[in-house]
């Protein structure tokens, strides 16, 4: 397919754009006064903030680059792509605080991008994209989105504080997902002017539930010691959501069959445990010492 060529480098692009602004995000987290769950007023305290505002830019140039790889191929192929952002951040937040990446973050990374790449192509995704959701797909998205959203939120007021980030890291994923899918659904449209956009509910959906996504990203940073765990949530659940999104409501389709599928869970579970090795090393790094824990804690 001619339009994987854009695709894939535009996702991968983005994947690096939104590490970055990750890394960023967490050291600007906690360089403000704490907010309640769901305060606007954080972004004004953000705004005063010169790495958030960089990392803002690094969003927007992510996005962009995502927006063009869900143009020339299936969100169930570009969101798993940006679980890179992740292998980025921890690979390169030690850099930027003047040390090397350990050996068990390099381990971490290769298992999860092996496990990606194994799972993209057993799984062959592909979407129609372009498709107009009717009522009666609408009214489901809507109502689960709602329910999964509660749940996440009810969650974290319910926890302890040090489990807090994780709810609302869940919650940024599924969002995040959500936001792809409506992308997708609007992509072949993108060609018909920027006016002919309007017409369509699904730009009205994203204008929400992006920026949510973003304040609930700047509550997980704010809540969490550590930045790992709680990428590693959104950087998961971002392409799961987003893959049955493309199942459910843009006639997606994987490969099936029970060779497939095997190599599909087999594929899914080497990158998850990447994903954990990459988490969980976060706080093992925070307990070898002062200096790094202080590291830690502005860029882990």
């Amino acid at each position: 397919m001619p339009g994987l060529l854009v695709a894939v480098p535009a996702a991968v692009l983005g994947a690096l754009s939104f590490g970055l602004s990750s890394n960023l995000q967490y050291r600007a987290n906690h360089q403000v006064p704490e907010r309640a769950t769901g305060d606007p007023s954080l972004f004004a305290d953000l705004l005063g903030n010169k790495l958030w505002r960089l990392s803002i830019v690094l969003a927007i140039l992510g996005f962009a680059l995502q927006v063009v790889a869900l143009r020339y191929g299936p969100v169930m192929l570009v969101q798993p792509l940006l679980v890179c952002s992740l292998l980025f951040y921890v690979l390169l937040t030690p850099a930027l605080a003047g040390r090397r990446p350990d050996g068990m973050r390099i381990l971490g990374a290769c298992l999860a991008l092996a496990g990606l790449v194994s799972f993209l192509t057993v799984a062959r995704p592909s979407d129609s994209g372009g498709k107009d959701l009717t009522p009666a797909t609408i009214l489901p998205l809507g109502i689960g989105l709602a329910v999964l959203l509660t749940l996440c939120l009810v969650a974290s007021y319910s926890v302890a504080r040090r489990w807090r980030s994780l709810p609302l890291a869940l919650a940024t994923g599924i969002c995040y997902g959500v936001t792809a899918g409506l992308v997708r659904s609007l992509s072949d449209r993108f060609g018909d002017g920027f006016p002919e956009l309007f017409h369509h509910w699904q730009l009205y959906a994203i204008c929400v539930l992006g920026p949510l996504g973003v304040l609930l990203n700047q509550n997980t940073f704010q809540q969490g010691r550590l930045g790992s765990p709680a990428l590693a949530i959104i950087t998961t659940v971002d392409p799961l959501i987003s893959i049955g999104v493309g199942l459910l409501w843009l006639d997606g389709t994987i490969a099936v069959g029970v060779g497939p599928v095997l190599g599909e869970i087999v594929a899914l579970a080497v990158m998850a445990g990447g994903i954990a090795v990459l988490a969980t090393r976060a706080p093992h790094l925070a307990q070898e010492g002062s200096p790094v824990v202080h590291e830690s804690k502005v860029g882990d």
